[in-house]
């Protein structure tokens, strides 16, 4: 079972404000009116070592200090909303689990996705307050697929609403136009050889890899309004659109922009020398 962690957050978030402010707004003025009543009491418990001081001290204590869950909440509620204001609205970071956009993104590859491109959208529930941008032909986008609608995924705008996408002999075409394919290598795996070539889609340069052993999974689909076809750039080894459907506007997440560190495994050193744009 996948940790649903934005939910965990807000209701961090929420709830550590609410006892803060409630704490504010009905216990804190009794207990400011207790110590205040102390102080009149015992006016010697500045003089340190003093009787009066140790008193002082103890009532207070007993009586006027803070409840340890309302310190907590205090002292984690700034820190909280900050990670959320940052994680839910600007910039979010995200682990590359498998090799489906090999060679683009590696597996360990830890990445930054711009949550507010394809505009802003309301944590948890999804639902988009504020229109931007439209993800564009070539971007690298974080969602839900349909399949697994609490699980991200990340792939390659491939369609966008309207167009025609075509796969013939492992090469893409979209609305008749056949992408730029430009081969650049062909290098050895665990089970065989795969192919490596620089396409290009929109404004976007990219390279993308293909395994000459396998089938091309030939197809041509029309990308339903509200809706985007994705594909991993590892086009022999993706789940993707052509298994489990289009991605509908409403489960984007946002658009993948930089490698910020590449991380194997625990027991591994992290890595920097990816840092950098995806392309």
């Amino acid at each position: 079972m996948s940790i649903d962690f934005p939910l965990i957050l807000v209701i961090l978030v929420f709830g550590s404000g609410l006892i803060w402010l409630a704490d504010s707004l009905f216990l804190a003025p009794n207990r400011r009116r207790v110590l205040a009543t102390l102080e009149q009491q015992y006016p010697a418990r500045e003089e340190e070592g003093s009787p009066q001081a140790a008193q002082f001290a103890a009532q207070a204590k007993a009586r006027a200090s803070e409840p340890m869950v309302v310190e907590y909440a205090r002292s984690f509620f700034p820190v909280l909303f900050v990670v959320f204001v940052l994680r839910s609205f600007l910039v979010e970071p995200f682990q590359i689990p498998s090799s489906s956009m090999v060679p683009t993104l590696q597996v360990g590859d830890y990445i930054l996705v711009n949550k507010f491109t394809y505009g802003i959208r309301l944590p948890v529930a999804r639902t988009k307050v504020l229109d931007l941008n439209e993800p564009q032909r070539g971007d690298v986008m974080v969602f839900f697929p349909p399949h697994m609608n609490d699980t991200y995924y990340i792939k390659r705008v491939i369609g966008l609403p309207g167009d025609t996408v075509t796969y013939r002999n492992k090469r893409l075409s979209v609305n008749g136009e056949p992408l730029s394919w430009d081969p650049l290598a062909e290098l050895p795996d665990g089970s065989g050889r795969h192919a490596v070539a620089l396409e290009q889609l929109g404004d976007a340069n990219h390279l993308v890899q293909v395994d000459p052993m396998r089938p091309s999974r030939d197809f041509s689909v029309l990308v339903k309004p509200g809706h985007y076809f994705m594909m991993g750039d590892n086009r022999d080894n993706s789940s993707d659109s052509r298994v489990w459907g289009q991605v509908p506007e409403k489960d984007i997440v946002g658009k993948a922009f930089g490698i910020w560190m590449h991380w194997d495994s625990l027991f591994s050193i992290p890595s920097f020398s990816r840092v950098g744009a995806i392309e």
